[in-house]
């Protein structure tokens, strides 16, 4: 099984972890990780782009020569496709781009992305993460202190106010609590910093 140091807040070393295996150890399935990132990206699209067809163009009430003898095309209206100014043909409307995975595929992306950090060592166990009051200089001290770079993931057990507070104005870096955890930021983010207790969450749900 795996195992990890358990740091406090300022770094220093309070014991160790043994990680579930079957979570935080198992051989990444990169074709699962990158269909799970793709769904999820795609269900981040706002699918709200919008053509106007011939029936909602303004005018071509009327036709605009008669049908036969004038030498011309015969013509239903000025707004048809062909027209300048006519309807769009096969345009974009309003949609969803989103698709659900099935839960067993969902849950081995997860899985397989919890263990590729642990296998690049970009795994920070915390024994807490707690501050008085929002503070973002006290977070970015937690941040130094850790050594975990510009890009990182923090996850704690519930959601925590103070400490959302207190990293929402650090470019690069994302609070999420244990049940809000996704592919997408664990695959985005250098490091991953959990608390114990968001470790024992996830290895609870997934295990």
């Amino acid at each position: 099984m795996p195992k990890v140091s358990v740091l406090n807040q300022t770094g220093a070393s309070v014991g160790e972890l043994e990680l579930n295996e079957s979570i935080f150890g198992i051989e990444p399935n990169e074709a699962v990780l990158f269909e799970a990132i793709i769904a999820q990206r795609a269900s981040l699209r706002q699918g709200n782009h919008k053509v106007k067809h011939r029936g909602e163009v303004a005018g071509g009430g009327r036709k605009p020569w008669r049908q036969k003898g004038t030498g011309r095309a015969r013509q239903g209206s000025i707004r048809s496709p062909q027209w300048r100014g006519g309807g769009t043909v096969f345009g974009p409307v309003p949609r969803s781009y989103s698709y659900k995975m099935p839960k067993k595929v969902r849950r081995l992306a997860l899985r397989s992305a919890l263990s590729t950090k642990v296998r690049e060592e970009s795994l920070i166990v915390l024994e807490g993460l707690a501050f008085d009051a929002p503070k973002t200089k006290d977070f970015i001290k937690v941040m130094n202190d850790l050594s975990v770079g510009k890009k990182a993931l923090f996850v704690t057990a519930e959601p925590d106010e103070n400490v959302a507070l207190s990293a929402r104005n650090i470019p690069g870096i994302t609070v999420v609590s244990a049940n809000g955890i996704n592919v997408l930021d664990l695959v985005g983010h250098d490091k991953l910093v959990m608390t114990k207790s968001a470790v024992e969450k996830v290895e609870e749900v997934l295990g």
